[in-house]
């Protein structure tokens, strides 16, 4: 299939965001793009060309019946997730499950649901929505660095098998992203923990510089080149000086990145 074709693309978390961003771009190139959200009915501002369906990744029912209802899909957008934050030892057990269960096993059953046809069809291009997180793991972000981790794993490993039929699985790690994320994400800290000082200095530190991220239209075009590429490589970062970010890590010890990124948000190591 070339590039340039007419292609069929799913972004999953289409309401608001990098999502929004990402199904903006397709759209726009003259893609047929189907968005989803968990109630597309409270979407105040829809995106021209996106056809918005139903579809709660906490739900096994509704991800059947919404991967039933596809038909042929030639791009996959695992975007959809959420952020949260709190010190591991008083993280709730039910709070990590649904981060998994949002984040890494929903676009994973999604993944499942459309290879055997980009199989059959000789084309398909899947992309993991990662976060630089998962290469530069921060404190207090533990399952949140896991979840993202853990797609980056599931995309890396199936690229293998998936690429012989065309079907080509990348990563994009975004850093620092301006979508209001922070406003929404889900904090866990018990009253009186020990982590209260350091979790408060880290919050407001890592809230300052989200509020002067880049844009999700930038992250947006990332995804659709990624899309678009013959062999997608099989990660892509950007924002948060990427370039930088990384070459850093391969010539840095990981001890010295440890103490370089508490040093960053004022954290003792």
């Amino acid at each position: 299939m070339s590039t340039h074709s007419t292609r069929t693309v799913v972004v999953t978390g289409a309401s608001s965001g990098i999502g929004k961003a990402t199904a903006a771009a397709f759209a726009a190139q003259g893609d047929k793009v189907i968005g989803t959200s968990r109630n597309p009915d409270s979407i105040a501002e829809r995106v021209p060309g996106v056809d918005y369906r139903a579809l709660d990744l906490t739900d096994a029912d509704s991800i059947a019946h919404f991967a039933a209802e596809l038909g042929a899909v030639d791009v996959l957008i695992n975007n959809a997730g959420e952020s949260q934050a709190g010190p591991l030892a008083e993280l709730p057990g039910a709070a990590i499950e649904r981060l998994f269960q949002l984040n890494v096993f929903g676009a994973v059953a999604l993944t499942q649901a459309v290879l055997p046809g980009m199989r059959e069809r000789g084309y398909g291009r899947i992309v993991m929505v990662g976060s630089m997180l998962g290469s530069f793991p921060m404190p207090y972000r533990s399952s949140y660095v896991a979840t993202k981790a853990a797609l980056r794993g599931f995309a890396t490993a199936a690229r293998f098998e998936e690429s012989p039929f065309g079907v080509w699985i990348t990563t994009v790690e975004p850093g620092q992203i301006d979508t209001g994320l922070r406003e929404r994400r889900t904090k866990y800290l018990n009253e009186g923990s020990s982590h209260t000082a350091d979790f408060t200095k880290f919050m407001a530190k890592l809230d300052e510089q989200q509020g002067k991220g880049i844009a999700p239209e930038r992250v947006a075009r990332t995804i659709v080149a990624a899309a678009a590429a013959d062999r997608p490589k099989p990660l892509y970062a950007v924002g948060s000086n990427a370039p930088v970010m990384f070459a850093v890590r391969r010539l840095v010890p990981r001890a010295v990145m440890e103490r370089l990124i508490a040093a960053s948000y004022g954290l003792k190591r």
